[in-house]
């Protein structure tokens, strides 16, 4: 699934792509997403122009005028095409390749925009889902009026931190999953940040100490960063427009290396692999306490 810095790549792509283009019409071609794409608000788009794209969290917010918002989750497999006035396709992100043959049965939703170009969602899995929303009631909505702060916003810092785990009996991999704790951060970029910061997953909340907490807001800003920078993680369904592959995963440190020798100076560990909640944890035996 695209965590935070996946999402943010592509928002950036799209950007720079369908910025001020007007929707002209739109085609479904298979409207069964995570939730049935509601046809009629769907139509009321025709006409509008995309005015902003921006993030939040995992979410993708396009804004159109006439105080229209669709909200887009990308699901495990969702991805946007962008066809331009020569028909020639582009990706959005780094975290998939164009197959013709293959891409086209799962382009759900078709949008034709102004100067014969076209946005196409497309997704695999059906996970994902699109849905409208007015303006004015966008963060009252479900998806979003609970999310906590996002990892590189000013609110994420250690008062809001100690506030939030005071008398809580979590773990603190449970807690960095938590999107009304954490927004946007997800199973790989938690074993990362956990491993910079020398904290086992299993941790309890209520042991961390002021020093602990510090370096688990301190790798969290660090690692999302350079995840951006780096297009993100091209890992399973997960290149862009130029041709460029997200390549954070090169630089994992932890995630997906069960077996293999620590990668910090003078720590002769191994990797360990564990599954909490149903998710798969990494971590190394000696220098993560």
């Amino acid at each position: 699934m695209p965590e935070l810095p996946e999402v943010e790549v592509v928002k950036r792509s799209l950007i720079n792509k369908t910025q001020n283009l007007i929707v002209k019409a739109v085609k479904i071609n298979d409207g069964r997403l995570r939730y049935e794409i509601d046809r009629k608000k769907i139509k009321k788009i025709i006409g509008l122009k995309f005015k902003k794209i921006s993030r939040r969290s995992k979410y993708l917010l396009f804004f159109f005028n006439k105080d229209i918002v669709m909200l887009v989750h990308l699901g495990m497999t969702g991805k946007f095409f962008f066809v331009n006035h020569k028909r020639l396709k582009y990706k959005t992100s780094f975290y998939y390749d164009i197959n013709e043959y293959k891409d086209k049965k799962h382009d759900h939703i078709i949008f034709n925009l102004s100067n014969n170009q076209k946005l196409i969602y497309n997704d695999i899995r059906k996970f994902g889902f699109i849905k409208f929303i007015k303006q004015v009631n966008l963060y009252q909505n479900a998806h979003l009026k609970h999310l906590g702060p996002e990892p590189l916003s000013a609110k994420f810092n250690i008062e809001y931190f100690k506030n939030y785990i005071m008398g809580k009996k979590r773990t603190i991999k449970d807690l960095l999953m938590d999107q009304k704790f954490l927004s946007g951060l997800g199973n790989i970029y938690v074993n990362e940040i956990l491993f910079f910061s020398r904290i086992r997953p299993t941790k309890k909340i209520k042991h961390l100490s002021d020093f602990d907490i510090q370096k688990i807001i301190k790798f969290s800003k660090k690692v999302i960063s350079e995840a951006i920078r780096l297009g993100g993680s091209s890992i399973k369904n997960f290149s862009s427009s130029s041709g460029k592959k997200g390549s954070f995963q090169q630089n994992f440190t932890v995630y997906g290396k069960k077996g293999e020798n620590c990668s910090n100076v003078k720590c002769s560990g191994k990797i360990k692999k564990i599954v909490i909640a149903n998710r798969a944890s990494f971590f190394c035996n000696k220098c993560q306490k």
